[in-house]
């Protein structure tokens, strides 16, 4: 399937701010299968300089530096993708040998499982995710079909509520709230797998969204998505799930990195000199390019 993307991030200041420096993960990283067929990243202002390098997980990161005073700060990011449909997962490992060859593979690459097994920097160790996740994660139980269990355990014990979490909300905060959004379900999930020796991984993507019968399409009306990777053994390797909606990542599923949590893949941040407050407005539009 070709997916065409176009994604509008605007920053303003109330006040000048000097010596920004941004980091942008928005240019898709592509896997096997997948091909880039055009893409382009455009900062307005042109940065003073501007590097780009692939980050050490699953993730191309564009660095931007400006010397002179900055108030405003648009960037779009404009790419057209191919993405070819999963195929069906076949039957697999038990959790049990699933989570005893993960611990075998010393390999330490973006997408080696071994990085993935460990609690991170957003997405700590949490006894009571740990507890909770072991209703749905029995260790002889096929590890597809037990991962796909807790999938929707989330989807039907948490409320999907925009606003009431941000960025800086705890998967623990959500968890005990049982709401959120999709970042904090994917967290929520990979707390959980992780508790029990399952490699898993936090993918940042777009997901096309279809309007009701008869309706257009609202441009701009789209958001960035998340959703949970997980590693089922050597033969299956990473496969995606999705605990917001309660389904495999399938072809409407689009991804553009896969790090250990939020922080390893966040869309933009960076370091300022001053103190004005920040806001960011965002507009995505995400459309089959057929």
């Amino acid at each position: 399937m070709r997916y065409r993307v176009r994604h509008v991030s605007t920053l303003e200041y109330v006040a000048p701010v000097e010596r920004a420096r941004f980091n942008l993960r928005l240019k898709p990283r592509v896997r096997t299968g997948q091909v880039i067929v055009s893409e382009t990243l455009t900062l307005s202002p042109k940065p003073a300089a501007r590097n780009d390098e692939l980050g050490p997980y699953w993730v191309n990161t564009t660095q931007a530096m400006y010397t002179a005073a900055l108030k405003t700060l648009e960037v779009t990011s404009e790419f057209v993708i191919d993405v070819p449909p999963p195929d069906p997962p076949a039957t697999g490992l038990t959790l049990s040998e699933l989570r005893s060859q993960a611990l075998a593979v010393s390999d330490l690459s973006n997408l080696s499982p071994a990085p993935y097994l460990f609690a991170s920097r957003l997405a700590t160790a949490s006894p009571a995710i740990a507890a909770w996740g072991s209703q749905h994660l029995c260790p002889e139980d096929n590890a597809v079909a037990a991962i796909s269990n807790l999938t929707r355990a989330i989807f039907e014990e948490f409320t999907y509520a925009p606003g009431q979490t941000n960025s800086a909300t705890s998967p623990g905060e959500a968890f005990g709230a049982r709401h959120g959004v999709c970042q904090d379900f994917t967290h929520i999930m990979i707390i959980a797998l992780r508790a029990h020796g399952v490699p898993a991984a936090y993918v940042s993507g777009y997901l096309l969204t279809r309007p009701p019968p008869g309706k257009a399409k609202l441009v701009g009306a789209d958001a960035m998505h998340a959703w949970v990777a997980a590693w089922c053994g050597d033969h299956l390797g990473w496969i995606g799930f999705d605990p917001t909606n309660n389904c495999l990542a399938a072809e409407a599923h689009i991804p553009i990195a896969m790090g250990r949590d939020y922080a390893d893949v966040s869309p933009i941040d960076g370091t300022f000199i001053g103190s004005a407050p920040q806001t960011m407005k965002s507009a995505v539009d995400v459309r089959r390019a057929d």
